[in-house]
């Protein structure tokens, strides 16, 4: 069986196949000097597990109190290590980004202060956290104040009004590195560390965050090395390489991690309790593979922006743009296409391809939203994932890809899926 029948059996028509084959072929370059930044970070990741002499005894974990974890208290060195910071907490009990992203922020604030994003609207599920949505035990609840300055119209950050903006109870800048549910550019690490700068030469003493959910390993340098204090993350992102089934991390200056350990188990308790509960070796084997895991989700990615720039739609970034994060939005700009995208990736799954995504309130956002991913870990975005708000203008927010094969496969069946609905005509 040649490889077109495979594809034809998976329900690729040959029309689709040459369509999306020819844009592959012309993207060599670009995933060359992908291959090239993953070979880095192997490296990178297998020199931190060297050095902190990652062992078989740390696969072992804990359970209980968890005190003297070996595994749990090496992994954390390796990501303090990885992230160049002075501590780290790496923990199973942190249960997802938005959870990570909460713990940071209510552990480092106080009432009183304020927070300030000098990158316009965080991401839907922060909302509620900060208070912009109410919400119980919202940060706007025990009296933590927010401020936010929008991004300018070409993307650039607006220095004159986030001057203006930082005051006496300026204690933490939160950055969201990545898109969210926006169309705005990803913030590259070098301009994270520009306006990282400019912040803390008007208040050297605020504490810059940065929301890191999609980027890690996607460039050779993490913010934190570029001055953020504080950088957070989801392990069924990026940094789990598909295998972590759940957990969160906040690498950065001893204070602050210290303060999130106490709020994440109790004062007075803080990193000495925490049992690894036997999944250690999925955290361990997931960050190894991270590096080429993230790579083969930016192939995609690139590869879907091409795509679907070709049939005539607005993606962000576009074909040719140099990537900051995994994420690929496509403006789609109905319900109908956004749905067949989406019913295209869930139909390309391993898991539950034969299930027909239905947009739905999910908890956390303003919106129905539809999502396809059907991940051997649930809810898992380094998986082959999509999701998108219903309104608009209609943007689906494709990532993940735990193979590159797997996520080309995504692509193809997603524009086979529209093709097929009479919403896109193929041309070559």
């Amino acid at each position: 069986m040649t490889i077109t029948e495979s594809y034809k059996q998976l329900n690729i028509s040959s029309e689709v196949y040459d369509f999306c084959q020819e844009i592959w072929e012309s993207l060599g370059e670009r995933f060359a000097k992908i291959d090239a930044i993953s070979e880095y970070n192997q490296l990178k990741v297998l020199g931190a597990m060297q050095a902190h002499q990652v062992s078989e005894a740390c696969m072992l974990g804990t359970t209980g109190y968890g005190y003297n974890d070996i595994g749990r208290d090496t992994l954390e060195a390796v990501y303090a290590d990885l992230f160049h910071t002075e501590d780290a907490l790496v923990r199973p009990q942190i249960t997802c980004g938005t959870h990570a992203l909460a713990l940071a922020l209510m552990s480092n604030l106080r009432p009183g202060d304020e927070l300030l994003s000098p990158v316009g609207k965080p991401y839907d599920t922060l909302e509620e956290v900060i208070g912009i949505r109410p919400s119980t035990g919202s940060l706007a609840e025990y009296g933590v104040s927010y401020k936010q300055v929008d991004l300018l119209f070409d993307g650039s950050f607006d220095y004159e009004n986030i001057r203006k903006a930082i005051g006496p109870k300026t204690h933490l800048v939160t950055i969201q590195r990545s898109k969210g549910y926006q169309t705005r550019p990803t913030l590259s690490v070098e301009r994270i560390g520009e306006l990282i700068a400019f912040i803390k030469d008007i208040k050297p003493d605020v504490i810059c965050m940065v929301d890191n959910c999609y980027g890690e390993f996607v460039e050779t340098i993490e913010p934190t090395d570029v001055g953020a204090d504080m950088v957070v993350g989801s392990l069924i992102k990026n940094p789990g390489g598909g295998l972590a089934p759940i957990g969160g991390y906040i690498a950065g200056k001893k204070a602050c991690v210290e303060n999130a350990a106490f709020r994440l188990t109790s004062p007075g308790l803080g990193k000495e309790v925490g049992a690894s509960l036997g999944i250690l070796k999925d955290f361990y084997q997931g960050l190894f593979l991270a590096p080429n895991v993230t790579a083969n989700a930016l192939k995609g990615a690139i590869f879907a922006a091409n795509c679907f720039e070709k049939l005539g739609f607005s993606t962000v970034p576009n074909g040719t743009e140099e990537r900051f994060d995994i994420i690929q939005a496509v403006t789609f700009g109905s319900a109908d296409a956004l749905v067949a995208f989406c019913e295209g990736i869930q139909a390309a799954s391993p898991v539950d391809s034969h299930v027909r995504p239905e947009p739905w309130p999910m908890p956390g956002y303003d919106s129905d939203v539809i999502m396809a991913a059907g991940a051997f870990v649930s809810g898992s975005s380094i998986e082959l994932s999509a999701d998108g708000p219903l309104r608009e203008p209609y943007a689906a927010y494709f990532q993940g890809g735990l193979t590159w094969q797997h996520a080309k496969f995504g692509i193809m069946r997603s524009v086979q899926q529209l093709a097929d609905k009479g919403l896109v005509r193929l041309t070559r």
